[in-house]
């Protein structure tokens, strides 16, 4: 039986075909390779093609003895998705639906989603819980809780079970140094800080040094690829015992502001990180951390990297020796 990885050519995707491959899986890997790299596949049987492409995913799931899915493909742009919504509507739920129906039909009943945080919008409180409120506050947020949504109501008709992780910043690269990240545009900070030792960028660009946090700058839960990659795997093997659908937080618990991103960044690396101090963003709350307490209970899921130099020194890894990503 193999499992299914939409989105697997993309950066959380690659990282969970490796672990899964590692552990002997058969994987089949979905992507249309707008945002994923080919390079970045390292096994498996790879399909180009849309999830929205009725003929295209009737055609994965005949020629494959498929067992469970596995769902990273999504736009995840805060700021692309509030000037144009809908196109996060088509891709991501959209998109959404004609997996589950495809699925549905093919008889293939277990899912892991990959969710966001920002389903939650502005937390009430920190750590974050699974149980807290949840009013997104960005389109994205949005569109990931309406595919949490569409999967309640899929099981509810169709006995089609999911599990969703909802997750901050995925950060790092694998421990091989063979894939890693590579966005184009990039919005994260880790590969920024990066990209500004490697001179790519005249400096980094912080938002903001009034927050109410011990340096001014804003604090966020930092998670190994890799060790979201086995949350993944831990969350199909759950539905393979037969358990019922489930959300889970996934964070390391910890956090780690701006500054000290920079600063660690600068330790690792030995080099230099211009700094540029910025107006704040609007709708960048001050502190964000989940608790996972849920998921080490129920999962037995613990990260295993979960200090931040180890987290920057493998993504320090990759984007050295890769200064281009994949386009080399």
């Amino acid at each position: 039986m193999a499992i299914l990885v939409i989105g697997g050519a993309g950066y959380i995707g690659s990282h969970t075909v490796m672990e899964l491959l590692t552990r002997g899986e058969d994987v089949v890997v979905v992507d249309n390779l707008y945002q994923g790299h080919r390079e970045a596949v390292r096994g498996g049987k790879l399909y180009e093609g849309d999830i929205r492409d009725k003929g295209f995913m009737e055609q994965v799931f005949r020629e494959n003895n498929i067992d469970a899915v596995i769902h990273f493909a999504a736009n995840s742009l805060v700021g692309e998705s509030m000037q144009n919504p809908a196109k996060y509507y088509d891709n991501n739920v959209y998109g959404t639906l004609c997996l589950l129906e495809a699925m549905n039909a093919a008889g293939v009943k277990k899912i892991v989603f990959s969710s966001t945080a920002a389903t939650y919008g502005e937390p009430e409180k920190v750590p974050i819980e699974e149980t807290d409120r949840t009013e997104p506050t960005n389109a994205y947020g949005e569109t990931k809780l309406t595919m949490e949504r569409m999967m309640r109501w899929f099981d509810h008709a169709h006995e089609m079970k999911y599990v969703s992780l909802r997750y901050f910043n995925a950060a790092g690269a694998h421990e091989s140094g063979l894939i890693g990240e590579d966005h184009t545009p990039e919005s994260h900070l880790i590969p920024l800080v990066l990209q500004t030792a490697l001179k790519q960028r005249e400096f980094i660009a912080v938002f903001g040094e009034d927050y109410p946090t011990p340096d001014g700058t804003c604090v966020r839960d930092y998670i190994h690829v890799t060790d979201l990659a086995d949350a993944h795997i831990r969350a199909v093997q759950y539905l393979r015992d037969g358990k019922d659908s489930n959300i889970f937080n996934l964070g390391s618990g910890n956090g780690f502001s701006v500054r000290e991103v920079i600063e660690t960044a600068k330790q690792v690396t030995g080099l230099d990180i211009p700094v540029q101090m910025q107006e704040r963003r609007t709708g960048d709350p001050a502190v964000l951390i989940a608790s996972s307490a849920k998921a080490r209970e129920v999962l037995g899921w613990k990260p295993e990297r979960e200090k931040l130099d180890q987290i920057i020194a493998s993504a320090w890894n990759w984007h050295s020796q890769h200064p281009n990503g994949y386009e080399e």
